[in-house]
């Protein structure tokens, strides 16, 4: 690998002391080497697509991602070799098989349909958080992935300010309901291969058992809807929400299922779980 000049460094650390810059940045070598086009970016940073341009820009002239033209879309991948040397902190989103040398693929090749892997999402209500998590799973599985959602005492509906949030992103939110976990346990639809709890209070109750004995995880996040405050506060409160589960569920869709083994990818789930965000009833149960 070639040297990095005192020059480089300063350029790529100026371009990543910015916060919108270094999600980008971490989101980027979480999907290395296929990329993404500079749309998915703004939308799982929920960042306006010309401001995210912007700043997609000046990382690529700092040489931390490339660029190339597909269509009518232009896709940006991380350049972790170069980077690798000084972002010690990034490490850890970079995949193994990522290698800057590959050339430049141009998406995440999709998996056989066949190998589908049936994911249910659970809040206590299955209004906010479990229904964010529904959509952009689904969105960014490619197939690969089939996200549901379910409550243990479900509202009735999802939260209207979810759902305004996710059609301002692009999302489509017709078929997303709130509905009891109970719905899951009958074998009424296929079985789960992993059931992920993303509030501490789904976590802390009797889950009915779900056929196929799925893995379980725990991703702790505050509940948006108790942030108080004004509507501004709300949406905010929402967004942050928002981008905290998309961070996770597109380093869920990275991970090489089919290389790990059992405990590597319960370690691989736990790590996850305490990423930006985390509940302190999530980090004291890794131990954080």
């Amino acid at each position: 690998m070639k040297r990095l000049l005192s020059d480089d460094a300063v350029a790529m650390f100026d371009a990543l002391a910015q916060s919108t810059r270094l999600d980008a940045f971490r989101l980027l070598l979480r999907y290395a080497p296929f990329g993404l086009n500079a749309g998915d970016v703004a939308r799982l940073l929920a960042v306006p697509h010309n401001t995210m341009s912007t700043h997609l820009a000046q990382l690529e002239r700092a040489g931390l991602v490339a660029s190339r033209r597909e269509g009518r879309s232009i896709i940006y991948s991380a350049r972790a070799g170069r980077a690798a040397s000084i972002l010690d902190l990034l490490l850890g989103e970079l995949p193994r098989s990522a290698d800057e040398g590959a050339g430049f693929p141009r998406l995440r090749p999709g998996e056989p349909a066949e190998r589908r892997y049936n994911v249910l999402l659970v809040c206590s209500h299955n209004s906010a958080r479990s229904i964010m998590a529904e959509a952009v799973l689904n969105r960014e599985g490619r197939g690969r992935f089939r996200a549901f959602s379910a409550g243990s005492v479900p509202r009735g509906a999802p939260h209207p300010l979810a759902l305004d949030l996710l059609r301002s992103l692009g999302y489509t939110t017709e078929d997303l309901r709130s509905k009891g976990w109970d719905e899951f346990a009958g074998g009424a639809v296929e079985p789960m291969d992993f059931v992920i709890t993303v509030c501490d209070a789904a976590a802390g109750e009797s889950c009915p058992v779900f056929p196929g004995h799925p893995l379980t995880a725990h991703w702790g996040l505050a509940d948006p809807t108790a942030s108080g405050g004004t509507e501004a506060q709300l949406r905010a409160a929402f967004l942050a929400t928002y981008r905290q589960i998309a961070a996770r569920m597109s380093a869920f869709v990275n991970l090489p299922l089919d290389t790990l083994d059992l405990t590597a990818l319960k370690a691989r789930l736990s790590d996850i779980s305490v990423m930006e965000g985390a509940t302190e009833m999530t980090l004291a149960a890794r131990g954080t």
